[in-house]
């Protein structure tokens, strides 16, 4: 052999290790993605964290949701933030993070349940160390502006629980608080939903991500945005100008994430806005619009999000929804 084809050759064989690296490292993350970590179910005894992560809230509505876990045999503790006031907020950005990461760092608090929503988790979420929680993963619970959390812990490879928070419990349905507990305890969770003359027939498997619409379209181009590749994604939304709903929607489609789901499961749109011009689409026809190229099933209308029928779901779960003019149906694996 010459010394240029031994060139040749070395040359070849070290861009085929370096192709073979390529695929094993692709293959490796394609694997994690459908191999989520779920967090302990709860038993009776454990303690679970009421705190704050956005808007500021007192102690004196939280009996109803304390008394609440009481009535599944769990204890309680109340976190620092928790009657802290800087304005809209439950105390400072520094504040808000330190409770969180106590929360997070202290073995004996095996769930976390967000007090409320509004604004402000996105200010706090570069502030914490999940370095204890990779080692004692525990359930995050909470929707609305929890959705940062949700899409964080999901980008980490740990599931999370969007549901209902303390301050809407008094008013939750007791089909929305029956679920939530079903899903902290680890009993199996299915849904069958009502016909919608909107839903889009067809069956899909994949793993459950999303949440609150702003948030989600807040939070692309972040290390807390979530890849729709092969996923099952979960929407709703509240407050928000119609024309705002199809800007966030066409901003997924155009950062490829409406191409590359499996499904879709749109939750309640509540209290849309308009303009005194008036858009000429609901949220759902806006949605419905932006997605009908592609062929993929969806279901509306289901009973999520900022409404009191507000049910649990576990996202980063794997699911399968059966989207048919009969019956719907949404199945945790």
């Amino acid at each position: 052999m010459n010394q240029n084809q031994f060139t040749f050759t070395s040359r070849y064989s070290i861009l085929y290790q370096l192709l073979l690296l390529i695929f094993v490292l692709q293959s490796f993350n394609s694997q994690a993605q459908y191999n989520m970590i779920t967090p302990p179910s709860l038993q009776k005894g454990d303690t679970v964290a009421i705190l704050a992560t956005a808007r500021k809230n007192t102690d004196d509505n939280l009996k109803p949701a304390i008394d609440l876990l009481h009535s599944w045999g769990l204890e309680v503790a109340i976190g620092s933030t928790i009657g802290l006031d800087d304005n809209q907020l439950a105390g400072t950005d520094e504040q808000r993070a330190t409770d969180f990461q106590q929360q997070l760092d202290n073995p004996n608090i095996k769930a976390i349940w967000c007090v409320k929503g509004g604004y402000g988790t996105v200010r706090m979420i570069d502030l914490l160390d999940f370095t204890a929680f990779r080692k004692n993963p525990k359930w995050v619970i909470g929707f609305s502006d929890v959705t940062v959390l949700h899409n964080h812990l999901n980008t980490m490879g740990f599931k999370s629980i969007h549901g209902i928070m303390p301050i809407t419990a008094p008013r939750a349905t007791p089909e929305a608080i029956k679920t939530m507990r079903i899903a902290l305890f680890g009993e199996k969770l299915s849904y069958n939903i009502t016909p919608f003359v909107m839903n889009r027939p067809g069956k899909a498997t994949g793993e459950l991500v999303g949440g609150n619409l702003s948030i989600l379209y807040s939070l692309l181009g972040s290390p807390s945005a979530i890849d729709c590749s092969d996923k099952i994604l979960f929407l709703e939304d509240l407050d928000e100008y119609l024309y705002h709903i199809d800007r966030m929607m066409m901003n997924l489609k155009r950062n490829g994430c409406l191409e590359s789901v499996k499904g879709i499961v749109v939750g309640s749109m509540t209290k849309m806005k308009d303009n005194d011009i008036p858009w000429g689409k609901n949220a759902i026809e806006i949605i419905e619009d932006v997605t009908k190229k592609y062929s993929i099933p969806i279901l509306y209308n289901f009973p999520a999000g900022h409404i009191q029928d507000n049910r649990a779901l576990i996202l980063g779960n794997t699911v399968t929804i059966n989207v048919s003019e009969k019956s719907s149906t949404l199945v945790f694996e």
